[in-house]
């Protein structure tokens, strides 16, 4: 097998299929941040309307989580035991499953998209008017991107990141083009506003998959998504599989997302710029959570892959590897946030209330920034044995611990410092948490240490 993780130097067998996954998730990262950079030149409402819209698109990506971590670690501990036609059976699996959950969650956002939005009770007609425009465009061709990350996760899982990466290059290049020219309309093109945004990052999306589709096609290596038939039944022990493993992240994940769907109504309170600081703020943030959620995710396969093949030895020195450079790459990052907040706000922010408020929630979230690179690296890691169940108790029960913490907070003197403080201080503890589970989680494991 081209992609075999169970063999070779541990750190650089780990670091080859890490480089191209968090080169990826950086470039998912630029993606996010070149839409708000255009975006931030219509206004903070714009800003605002956007950042709602995107709240639906991420609750999407708990739901495509179960497709995509399901299918991954399935087929890399498959091909950890050197079982390659279940690796294809479960690789289908995925995708026909991230088929059908995606066209269904596109159908119910367009139904339901009027209340969807209302929810944020939003005050300001153009902030109202941005986040429907969006979330209709954005969601409605949804089926796209859940395509992407299940591809995405059965490549890695095959020890394969590089071709995700090359795809998601042009997805960027794409992006970034149609970006200014849908957005603000120069020469001769109409300006779509926040329209323009939401097709371009749907177009951008469709190219991706769609790259990923034709290497699978055209490729003459061995590849378990070749044969992939989406209408073939979907085998029982695959999908039990798939859902066991797939679910549990799913549900951490979408709850995730609402309990910080709870939290922007809190911020909403506090004004449009608030509302559009908590969106641009956490795609600024994402430069760590991307990057760590990239090294995590070839982490993942990494540990599938060993497990499978009963070398828990090198698991544990992979996870040890992992820590040290996404703990290393947090601690940047905060040094970055905490002592140039100003640089960074202004380049998304032309508003001096936008940019106090940004400001301070860049230096409050900063200090979090090396705990969270870290959680994520140990989901990651945890995942890959199996124990998304696990993973999805802790992240929620202190996520969730998030809402009630911000009200109390809010109502003192910090106001909306107080939310952004419950932001930090639960990814400080979920950060030391995850450390003490996993080394206490594989202490116990009696699985063969060989290497």
């Amino acid at each position: 097998m081209d992609g075999n993780l169970t063999k070779g130097p541990i750190l650089k067998t780990l670091t080859k299929l890490a480089l191209p996954i968090m080169a990826s998730s950086f470039l998912g990262t630029l993606y996010n941040i070149t839409d708000m950079a255009w975006i931030g030149l219509l206004g903070s409402k714009a800003v605002a309307g956007v950042g709602v819209g995107g709240m639906f698109t991420w609750l999407s990506q708990g739901l495509a989580s179960m497709a995509r971590m399901g299918g991954q670690v399935k087929v890399a501990q498959s091909l950890g035991r050197g079982e390659k036609e279940k690796a294809h059976g479960f690789a289908q699996t995925a995708v026909q499953l991230s088929t059908f959950m995606g066209l269904a969650y596109a159908i119910l956002c367009l139904i339901f998209v009027r209340q969807m939005v209302g929810f944020f009770k939003l005050n300001d007609p153009e902030a109202v008017s941005a986040a429907l425009s969006y979330t209709k465009i954005a969601c409605g061709l949804i089926v796209f991107s859940f395509l992407t990350v299940t591809l995405t996760g059965i490549y890695t899982a095959q020890g394969d990141s590089k071709t995700p990466f090359l795809a998601n290059l042009v997805g960027l290049v794409t992006n970034m083009i149609l970006d200014p020219v849908l957005i603000l309309g120069p020469g001769p093109f109409p300006k779509l506003g926040v329209t323009g945004a939401a097709i371009a990052t749907v177009t951008a999306q469709f190219i991706v998959m769609s790259i990923m589709i034709i290497c699978v096609i055209k490729q003459k290596k061995e590849n378990v998504l070749k044969g992939t038939h989406l209408l073939a039944k979907i085998p029982a022990p695959y999908l039990n599989g798939i859902c066991r493993i797939g679910i549990p992240t799913a549900i951490q994940g979408m709850a995730y997302c609402i309990i910080s769907m709870v939290l922007t109504r809190m911020v909403s309170a506090f004004g449009a710029e608030a509302v559009a600081t908590q969106r641009v703020g956490g795609q600024i943030e994402s430069v760590s959570w991307n990057t760590a959620d990239g090294f995590a995710s070839a982490l993942n396969s990494f540990t599938a892959q060993n497990y499978g093949a009963g070398k828990m030895n090198r698991v544990r020195k992979g996870y040890r590897a992992s820590l040290w450079t996404v703990g290393i790459w947090g601690l940047i990052i905060t040094l970055v946030f905490v002592f140039a907040p100003n640089t960074i706000a202004t380049i998304f922010f032309h508003e001096p209330k936008a940019i106090t408020i940004a400001v301070g929630y860049l230096i409050i979230i900063g200090f979090s920034e090396g705990f969270m690179c870290i959680e994520l690296t140990t989901i990651g890691a945890l995942s890959g044995l199996g124990m998304t169940r696990l993973c999805s108790i802790i992240s929620i029960i202190f996520t969730g611990s998030r809402i009630p913490l911000a009200i109390f907070l809010k109502n003192t003197s910090l106001g909306l410092h107080g939310i952004w403080w419950a932001f930090s201080s639960t990814s400080i503890i979920k950060g030391i948490i995850f450390v003490c589970v996993f080394f206490w989680v594989t202490r116990k494991q009696t699985y063969e240490t060989t290497m």
